[in-house]
């Protein structure tokens, strides 16, 4: 017997930062600036991203391309990559993601996946902050709203 399911996911937009708690805004200023230092150009879109740390420092990081093809990497990747190898015992709290661009944004799924392993591991929801051009922001309380059915670790896990 087929059933049918629905998945819902929450989160809250605003028309610009001045709502949001000071380190959140801080966080997206600090994301829009890694835009700037981003290498894109093939793809002209440069993005930035900015994750917040428990123990109050911030590690950025831009979208990196290559000619050769996929071997680039996200912004969030590099941002989030870093911070795990840079502080490997500390938690991520938020991350902060920057595109110049009038529509809203969204992670690739291969960045959602990893925002969801870091969640996944540590035990901690992490916060996602989306932010175009316009000013406007999307606020995820965990990242693992941006993929509902991710790949976790005990899908592969023998039993």
């Amino acid at each position: 017997m087929s059933k049918v399911k629905s998945i819902q996911i929450s989160y809250i937009e605003y028309d610009s930062t001045k709502e949001l708690k000071s380190i959140h805004k801080t966080l997206l200023a600090n994301a829009k600036e890694m835009a700037e230092q981003a290498y894109a150009p093939y793809s002209n879109f440069p993005v930035g991203a900015a994750v917040l740390l428990d123990n109050g420092k911030e590690v950025g990081g831009s979208n990196q391309e290559n000619r050769a093809f996929p071997s680039g990497l996200c912004a969030e990747r590099v941002a989030l990559f870093s911070a795990g190898a840079n502080f490997p015992k500390q938690k991520i709290l938020a991350i902060a993601i920057y595109a110049n661009t009038e529509e809203q944004i969204s992670p690739c799924g291969s960045c959602r996946q990893v925002m969801l392993e870091y969640e996944e591991k540590q035990g901690k929801d992490i916060e996602v902050l989306l932010m175009n051009s316009k000013g406007e922001v999307r606020y995820f309380d965990k990242s693992s709203h941006l993929l509902p059915l991710g790949f976790k670790f005990d899908n592969f896990q023998s039993k």
